[in-house]
This record gives C-alpha cells, sequence and structure tokens, in this order.
C-alpha cells in the first residue's frame, strides 16, 4: 500500500539569539509549509536561539561571560518559546522537529536537543545530543540513553540526530532498531568555518546519505546558514574575528536507497527544501538490506543500550537496604 506525504527541511536562520522572536519565525515558517501541503518539517541545530559560533573561534576564558548570556537565552522545555512552536504544529496540522538549546528545568545545565512534536502539539520527544562536539562542551552537557528513541507521529516513525552524533555508528543503529521510517538531521552552517570550507558539506552528505540507506529511511536534513546578524552579535562581544564568514548550510531530503531527491542548497536565501516522499520505498530498499532483519547477524553482534536515566545523586538507605533515585 503506497503512503505518499510531503516533507520539508527549513534551510533558515534564527532571530540571533532572541529566543521568543525565533519561536515565532519557526511558527510563520510552519505556517507557510501548511500553505504547500506540507506535514513534516525539521529545523535546523539549536535553532532556538541559534548556534555559538563563538566557541571555535575564540580562545576560552574570554568566552564566559557570553557562554554564561547562551545559558540565560536557552529555553525550557516547558516555556512560551516551544508552547508557540507546539501551537503553530496543531494549527497547520503539522510534525514539527525542533532544535534547541535547553535549559534544564529549574536548573542551569543546558542540553543541545531536538524536540519532536506531533501534529496535534504533542511534545513526542526531547532528544539531548549524547556527545557535545570540540568546543561545544563550554556550553552543553551530555545527553543519556533515556532521551535516544524513535516516536510515533502522524507521519510514522520519527527519529532525530543531531550533528556529529551521525558519526556514532552504534546510535544510528539505535534508531534502526525502532524501525525508524523519517530521520530529521539537524545541522549548522560549517562550511563558512576555516578548516571545514572544503569539507564540511562533504562530510554531512556522506554521513547523510550512509544513514539512508544503512537504516533504510528517508533523511529530513535541516541547516541553518550563517548571516552576517551573527557575526556582528558575537563580534561586537569578542572582538574581530576572521575565522567564519556567512552563508553556508547544506540542506536536503535523500531517499532510503541514499539518492538525493531534491538538489541540495545552501546560502543564505531562506526556504524550505521539499518534497514528495513515498513511504512505500522503504519496502523496495529493504528487499535488499533490512538492518534490523534478514541483513543482521545477532549471533555474530548485538547492540546494548542503556536507556535508564542518569541521575546525580542515588541516596542509600542501609536499614532497609532500599535506593532511593532522585
Amino acid at each position: 500500500m503506497t503512503k505518499k506525504i510531503k516533507v520539508a527541511a527549513a534551510h533558515v536562520s534564527p532571530v540571533y539569539m532572541d529566543p521568543m522572536k525565533t519561536a515565532e519565525k519557526a511558527a510563520d515558517w510552519i505556517l507557510k509549509a501548511a500553505k504547500q501541503d506540507i506535514e513534516l518539517v525539521v529545523f535546523p541545530e539549536v535553532y532556538i536561539p541559534g548556534f555559538p559560533y563563538w566557541i571555535n573561534l575564540y580562545a576560552p576564558l574570554i568566552q564566559a561571560e557570553l557562554n554564561r548570556h547562551y545559558h540565560d537565552v536557552s529555553v525550557e522545555v516547558s516555556g512560551p518559546e516551544i508552547a508557540l512552536v507546539a501551537d503553530a504544529a496543531r494549527e497547520a496540522g503539522c510534525v514539527v522537529v525542533v532544535g534547541i538549546s535547553e535549559r534544564e528545568e529549574g536548573g542551569r545545565t543546558c542540553f543541545n536537543s531536538s524536540v519532536t512534536i506531533d501534529a496535534n502539539g504533542e511534545i513526542k520527544l526531547v532528544h539531548r545530543k549524547l556527545m557535545p562536539t570540540y568546543a561545544e562542551r563550554y556550553i552543553w552537557g551530555m545527553g543519556d540513553g533515556s532521551t535516544l528513541g524513535v516516536s510515533d507521529t502522524k507521519v510514522g516513525k520519527v527519529g532525530a540526530l543531531i550533528c556529529w552524533e551521525h558519526t556514532m555508528n552504534l546510535t544510528r543503529q539505535a534508531l534502526a532498531e525502532e524501525n525508524i521510517e523519517i530521520h530529521a538531521a539537524h545541522w549548522p552552517g560549517l562550511s563558512t568555518m576555516a578548516g571545514f570550507d572544503q569539507i564540511a558539506n562533504i562530510q554531512i552528505e556522506a554521513m547523510m546519505r550512509n544513514h539512508a540507506l544503512s537504516a533504510q529511511c528517508f533523511v529530513v536534513c535541516s541547516s541553518s546558514p550563517v548571516t552576517k546578524e551573527m557575526i556582528d552579535f558575537f563580534e561586537s562581544k569578542l572582538g574581530k574575528q576572521e575565522l567564519l564568514s556567512d552563508g553556508g548550510g547544506w540542506t536536503t531530503i535523500i531517499q532510503p536507497f541514499s539518492a538525493l531527491l531534491v538538489d541540495p542548497h545552501s546560502g543564505l536565501e531562506e526556504k524550505l527544501v521539499s518534497c514528495e516522499i513515498d513511504m512505500n520505498e522503504r519496502n523496495d530498499t529493504k528487499l535488499w538490506v533490512d538492518s534490523i532483519g534478514h541483513y543482521s547477524r545477532p549471533d555474530v553482534m548485538k547492540l546494548h543500550i542503556d536507556k535508564s536515566p542518569k541521575k546525580t545523586s542515588i541516596i542509600s538507605h542501609e536499614e532497609n537496604e532500599n535506593i532511593k533515585t532522585v
């Protein structure tokens, strides 16, 4: 039975460091998507409030004040910004997967997170990036296995990973094990950064095509271009730099046999990169390779996934041998 749906990757920049205005902008794009009969929209990595590019451009100690401010403008999942995006998803009847800098409820630790919102506005999953990359550890903590998974949504089984999580083969396989149908891939704009300008888009394309084939899923890959507004913001705080310029990003949609369904889009032009996908193509691919079925060897290799949440303290009561986790 054929099921066709229209999906989109949003190639858009945030209202930098302003979480509410960025949420409003996301809502506008979601409603635009609905007018194009789009049923799923994926937004870039930490779209709310924007990627902290300065972490890779300046010495660590001079960043401290700005990094603290970034924690200030990160958002709680229960806050008004996510509520606004969820309301837009419900109004549009559209599944939304948006990258955010998540501040822990009532705390100060932040995570690089992906929020999956169903077409009725229900938050299905908040996935926290398992391993912040390089200087990202100035900003974000590590997620645990409790947030790794696939959500049943109006359009099917949707999962998400963030940036270089896609290099973690076991993490990708964990989503494949849950029979992922559509994968949301969140990325920043990397191809205008010195040292990455020649390789960033090549790396992203290789990882996205590989995941589509190895998990037999559609990949909706969204990234955000670097704008002059972003550069002006952190240069006004930290001084001039010559390592990052505006533009970049690499946004596209890939089918399960790893072919591009739409030409990749880069640069400052904002748009919804969209196309129709035929879910039956997964069955065509799985005829050849089914990574959780006939093309697996559990007698040789097995994947152990620990989905227990990792708490900061365990209180032990020796007198009655009870253990309470808080």
